[in-house]
């Protein structure tokens, strides 16, 4: 069996709205992160993932920002959020519960090309960040739920590889990279000196001049092209390089301290608030 997390709200809430996370990796399928959760009060801060995130709620609803534009979704909705697509997520009036994978480029490429026993040329990418599916919405937590049951690999495989490639036939592209200007050639410059050096205490006059452009032009330019300033962007990626290390059983004080955070009680905030989980519970999942 998986590992199993769970946090429990404080008491006098019911049991069925309490605050629970349920994260594991999944063997069958490469060690993909899942997660399974009920949220009533906890607000994802702005981030994003070197994976794909997809999902979809069972209940209640969500109320997310994806690529700068604002919406509330619920049952139904599917996600479909880009790696490197920034993003956050508050609970709604009731809260919600949902299910989550997270599968990278090269698992996705390579669950397209066994099903459809063709080569998948280009990079896979989604147009819409949470359209509105109801069949693959009830199909995903279904595989999803087999998942986490831990069913036989038989049966977790076909259903989740089905639904992943039905996904993708719905709603899937290949994805065009942007023509490049100046301004977008400086705050990626900006944005690959804060990935390179993010244990480090970079100051704006720093990375200004490592874009060549002004503070102000900086800060403005950058929320525009990745919508989050520098340093969310910092601490997100200070966070992804945690992650990492967690994977590999390091200590999460070591960890905190070797990803640039002052202490570990900051960096456990900080992660909570991107990944929905504990350190703990991540480095245990």
């Amino acid at each position: 069996m998986h590992n199993v997390s769970q946090t429990e709200a404080a008491s006098g809430m019911p049991l069925t709205m309490a605050e629970r996370t349920n994260f594991w990796r999944d063997g069958r399928f490469a060690g993909m992160e899942c997660l399974s959760a009920t949220f009533r009060t906890h607000e994802y801060a702005p981030h994003a993932h070197d994976t794909f995130s997809i999902g979809a709620i069972e209940s209640g609803s969500q109320i997310a920002r994806i690529r700068g534009s604002r919406e509330e979704t619920g049952p139904g909705h599917l996600y479909l959020i880009n790696p490197e697509v920034v993003h956050d997520g508050a609970p709604g009036a009731d809260g919600y519960r949902y299910r989550m994978i997270y599968p990278s480029e090269a698992l996705y490429r390579d669950v397209l090309e066994d099903v459809t026993g063709k080569a998948c040329h280009g990079t896979p990418a989604f147009a819409r960040g949470t359209p509105l599916d109801p069949e693959l919405a009830h199909a995903f937590h279904r595989a999803h739920l087999a998942l986490e049951d831990n069913v036989g690999a038989l049966e977790a495989e076909e259903s989740m590889f089905s639904v992943l490639a039905a996904i993708f036939v719905r709603h899937g592209s290949r994805r065009i990279s942007p023509v490049d200007t100046r301004e977008r050639t400086a705050v990626w410059r900006a944005r690959d000196h804060l990935s390179e050096n993010f244990a480090k205490d970079i100051g704006l006059d720093e990375l200004a001049t490592t874009a060549g452009l002004s503070r102000a032009h900086l800060i403005r330019a950058f929320r525009k092209e990745f919508h989050i300033t520098p340093h969310a962007f910092l601490t997100d990626i200070r966070v992804r390089q945690a992650r990492t290390l967690l994977r590999l059983g390091r200590p999460i004080a070591d960890v905190a301290l070797d990803c640039g955070f002052a202490d570990q009680a900051h960096f456990s905030r900080h992660f909570k608030a991107r990944t929905g989980v504990t350190p703990g519970q991540f480095r245990k999942g």
